[in-house]
């Protein structure tokens, strides 16, 4: 999946943390993004079995959709926080974590999470 496939599906799942009912509409007002390109993307997760969109619009998260989404967000998480404690500030490490957390492999993200639940970021 692209890295836009994941944002959008990561933003559905922080969206629908915050609310019951998740719409297009919420998406666009939440990235600031215009209505045509998320109705593009809203169409191809939906086509590809990453959400369910019902007659009233409403968005909800596949479980596929899901696993990705939490993936992505759990790496939003984590690599924010370790950038923070690391003296990045929170604005620059929150906007570096969102391009890390697309391109980091399973492996490097892996050690990263062990690394820092034993209280040991380095050697």
């Amino acid at each position: 999946m692209q890295e836009s496939g994941e944002m959008y599906l990561e933003t559905i799942l922080v969206l629908s943390e915050k609310k019951a009912n998740v719409r297009s509409i919420d998406i666009a007002d939440y990235r600031n993004f215009s209505k045509p390109s998320v109705s593009r993307a809203v169409g191809k997760l939906k086509s590809e079995n990453y959400i369910n969109v019902d007659k009233d619009g409403y968005i909800t998260l596949t479980k596929a959709g899901l696993e990705i989404a939490n993936k992505i967000y759990e790496r939003h998480q984590v690599l924010s926080k370790l950038l923070i404690d690391l003296g990045v500030s929170e604005q620059t490490a929150i906007d570096d974590a969102c391009k890390i957390e697309h391109d980091i492999s399973d492996e490097t993200f892996n050690i990263i999470k062990k690394r820092i639940k034993a209280g040991k970021p380095h050697k």
